[in-house]
């Protein structure tokens, strides 16, 4: 019996089927490394960290340890550790913005140096930094010393081991990141928008407000986010610059783990902070969701 021929367009159709399921073949073997280095060194800590805040003294299931987190002096320190972080962003967005909107402006060159003055002192160790931070704002730093040189009133100033040179020294941290999102943004909006909007006689503060602020704010949003999140589980500037009277989170965890042996409070506020991250994102995610629904109907329209 004579075989039945199968048309060129099917014969290429066929092929590109089977490459297209050798790729996905090869996909999936990629992932197995990913995948299990994903589950052994994040989903299982996790998991064990989630399964020490559940259990009790005795060893059964109990919420004993997010009570005791969310009530007393610990749930004081978890909301001065959300309002520092809130300061920290917002702090970071206003300097950030500044320095990104004028790096955006200057030509490649200027800027690439510019960005190299920025995120190069990221690279020296957070703890040198924190020192150098000590050192200028202690009460015969150089801030203090320029204060008193020049009369100003009320210097010297307190500005270490307080909640302030705390949000200063945060700020200092989390910057780099505010100004490399904000500033990949602002590169890429069209000026041809601004100048469109400058030929219609539109004024300077209008087309910041109606025109590039709109444009900007999902890098500003992505930019603050990231910061309040990083500045949440943040330890060694806040431990140093904060001391005895200005605990966050990441401190008492240390304290609970190292000095009082207490994993199981421990714990429950590194889950507290994890789930915080989430909504955090989760916001972040909705915002932008609703940003492109708004998009697709303006374009539908």
């Amino acid at each position: 019996m004579a075989g039945t021929a199968l048309a060129p367009g099917k014969v290429r159709v066929n092929k590109a089927s089977a490459k297209r399921g050798h790729r996905s073949r090869i996909a999936l073997v990629n992932a197995v490394p990913v995948t299990v280095f994903l589950l052994v060194l994040f989903v299982y800590p996790i998991i064990g960290v989630l399964s020490l805040s559940l259990k009790g003294d005795s060893g059964g299931f109990t919420l004993h340890w997010y009570i005791d987190a969310l009530s007393g002096v610990n749930l004081s320190v978890l909301l001065s550790t959300l309002r520092i972080s809130a300061e920290t962003a917002v702090l970071s967005l206003l300097v950030g913005f500044v320095l990104a909107h004028a790096i955006a402006r200057m030509r490649p060159v200027f800027a690439a140096l510019a960005m190299l003055i920025v995120v190069v002192p990221h690279f020296i160790s957070a703890l040198v930094r924190t020192y150098g931070w000590i050192i200028m704002l202690g009460e015969h730093g150089l801030i203090n010393s320029l204060a008193t040189s020049v009369h100003l009133p009320g210097a010297p100033y307190s500005l270490l081991y307080n909640e302030t040179g705390v949000v200063i020294g945060t700020t200092s941290v989390m910057l780099p990141y505010t100004v490399l999102v904000l500033q990949g943004v602002m590169r890429g909006v069209d000026g041809r928008l601004l100048a469109a909007a400058a030929g219609f006689g539109a004024s300077r503060m209008t087309i910041f407000r109606r025109v590039y602020l709109p444009l900007v704010a999902p890098g500003i949003g992505t930019a603050g986010l990231l910061s309040f999140i990083l500045c949440l589980g943040y330890y060694i500037t806040p431990a140093l610059m904060g001391g005895d009277h200005q605990t966050v989170v990441a401190a008492l965890i240390d304290q609970q783990v190292m000095k009082q042996d207490q994993w199981n409070s421990a714990s429950a506020f590194g889950v507290i902070l994890l789930l915080l991250t989430f909504a955090g994102l989760g916001v972040l995610g909705l915002a932008k969701l609703r940003r492109n629904k708004t998009h697709q109907r303006r374009s539908s329209s």
